[in-house]
């Protein structure tokens, strides 16, 4: 079995809806709405890229035959969903030309859709530029897995340069380019780096949700176990980028249904990537009843916002938010004012 059907295979059995930092933080209840459900507006963007619902498909997988027929069932709920959609990592087809097409796959079955491409904070420029042209894509993800590479047995060991390498792409790239992590969350001390250097857009996917500390572990006869909980929860790191106004921020990580999405939001995220929640529901339900529940989430989410008095995203900013104490005192410690989310501590 290849890496990336380990990933897969893992990633799923571990899955569950567990409990994680979007619990502890509430919405106030506003007895009053002035907002109807029909009225709201949930498009959001990110540069250039358009999002009819502030949700998507986030990066997860490809690289094998059996991705592939997973990239295939993802492509086909972002079609009927109008979802846009971000590849997993396409380094290995600079690896092995015959995975190309379990990335492909994507634009095949689904052309007119809005597709995010996705490589290793490591890759060139000329890499960048193929992985675009191979996807036909409308942005690039450009992923940093620090802590998975040091976890993995057969990992990466070799990090120096990553950050002038990014600066690299972003001064040759016109497309958006967005620096993501891969479940362990983002500092702030990280994000200014990457402002500095030019980049707008940062998806903080924090700790929470697919765990590849895990993931890595399992693979590895589980000789570091005890790096499990490393990292930033999705909910720290966007307290962490409480301060960057200009920056795009995208929040993933453990997003489980469209209250954490609502909550990611009034936290200042533009747009909210889920991968595992949709992959454990394509495994479970297949593709149609995927595109059910998809179809759901969209009014759902609408009818929270309407609980909100929220007309649209950027109203959600409004929002009165309790944070218990836990989140108020990582805060503390990290000097970050929570002030901009009228918060209130609880027991």
């Amino acid at each position: 079995m290849s890496r990336k059907d380990d990933h897969v295979t893992i990633a799923n059995k571990f899955y569950q809806k567990q409990t994680n930092d979007f619990d502890k933080v509430r919405f106030i209840h506003q007895n009053f709405s002035e907002v109807d459900v029909d009225e709201v507006d949930v498009k959001s963007n990110v540069e250039s890229l358009n999002f009819e619902v502030p949700f998507f498909i986030n990066a997860m997988t490809g690289g094998s035959q059996w991705t592939k027929t997973i990239n295939e069932k993802l492509a086909l709920v972002a079609k009927e969903t109008n979802l846009v959609m971000a590849t997993g990592s396409m380094s290995a087809a600079f690896k092995d030309a015959s995975t190309l097409e379990s990335y492909q796959i994507i634009k095949q079955v689904n052309p007119q859709g809005v597709r995010i491409a996705n490589l290793q904070a490591s890759a060139s420029v000329d890499q960048v530029k193929q992985a675009i042209e191979w996807l036909d894509a409308s942005a690039i993800q450009l992923h940093v897995n620090v802590a998975q590479e040091i976890i993995m047995h057969e990992g990466d060991r070799h990090f120096k340069g990553w950050l002038d390498n990014i600066a690299n792409v972003v001064s040759a790239i016109d497309l958006p380019i967005i620096i993501k992590e891969v479940g362990f969350g983002f500092s702030k001390q990280a994000m200014a780096s990457l402002q500095s250097m030019g980049v707008q857009n940062i998806d903080i996917s924090g700790k929470g949700g697919t765990n590849f500390s895990m993931i890595e572990n399992a693979r590895n006869e589980h000789l570091m176990d005890y790096m499990n909980d490393w990292g930033q929860s999705t909910v720290c790191s966007l307290l962490e980028a409480a301060s960057f106004n200009d920056l795009n921020i995208i929040a993933s990580g453990g997003i489980r249904n469209m209250l954490d999405v609502t909550k990611a939001l009034a936290m200042s995220a533009k747009v909210v990537g889920m991968s595992g929640s949709i992959l454990h529901l394509v495994g479970s339900l297949g593709v149609d009843q995927t595109i059910e529940v998809i179809q759901s989430y969209k009014q759902q989410l609408k009818r929270i916002m309407a609980l909100l008095n929220a007309s649209n995203v950027l109203d959600l900013g409004k929002t009165d938010l309790v944070f218990d104490e836990m989140i108020v005192s990582y805060a503390k410690q990290r000097n970050i004012d929570l002030t901009n989310y009228h918060f209130r501590t609880r027991k």
